[in-house]
């Protein structure tokens, strides 16, 4: 083989092991760019959870039903996430973003005792907006009926990829989905 056959070769190989981890899953969704407001009235951007792997899902604090649950879902996986020593961000995008102010997110927030360092509550955009951003980003189904308080949304845990990917869902009403979780950020980091 001629030296510069060989360099042409090296040099390929090196630009290909420098594009980094590719991860699958069941699907692969690219998450739009964004920045909203979190519980703090601080902006959070897509591009803050940049290289490392981030778990989603949709609540609002008036919600009846499937949120509290999700909620306390969540909370279980950042539990079981920091016992295990990983370092994975987690983001509520609220679907209610007219009466889920960033005050009213925080408050939610403290009655389940969740640490905010790796959890943001977002807000700070429209029902429009947020129902686009959801069904662009994560293929979710959002609806507030006209002259309901009501939202309809999934309750589906969405794990990205530190390429910015949504890559699985999992059941976010179910405790036993949390572990599936951890054991896929486990098997892919």
């Amino acid at each position: 083989m001629n030296k510069k056959l060989f360099l042409a070769s090296l040099l390929f190989i090196l630009l290909l092991s420098a594009c980094g981890n590719k991860y699958e899953g069941q699907f692969s969704f690219e998450v739009n760019d964004f920045t909203y407001t979190n519980q703090d009235g601080e902006s959070v951007s897509k591009s803050d959870l940049d290289g490392k792997f981030w778990v989603a899902n949709m609540i609002f604090t008036e919600c009846p039903d499937i949120c509290p649950p999700m909620t306390a879902n969540m909370a279980r996986l950042q539990k079981m996430l920091s016992e295990e020593g990983l370092d994975v961000g987690l983001i509520s995008f609220s679907v209610d973003p007219t009466n889920d102010t960033p005050e009213v997110l925080k408050d939610y927030a403290n009655n389940y005792g969740i640490n905010f360092d790796n959890w943001s509550f977002l807000t700070g955009y429209t029902d429009a907006e947020i129902k686009t951003f959801l069904n662009e980003s994560f293929k979710a189904y959002v609806d507030k009926p006209e002259g309901s308080d009501t939202v309809i949304h999934q309750s589906t845990f969405y794990l990205v990829s530190p390429e910015g990917n949504a890559i699985n869902g999992y059941n976010g009403s179910k405790a036993e989905e949390m572990n599936k979780i951890v054991e896929d950020i486990k098997s892919m980091n």
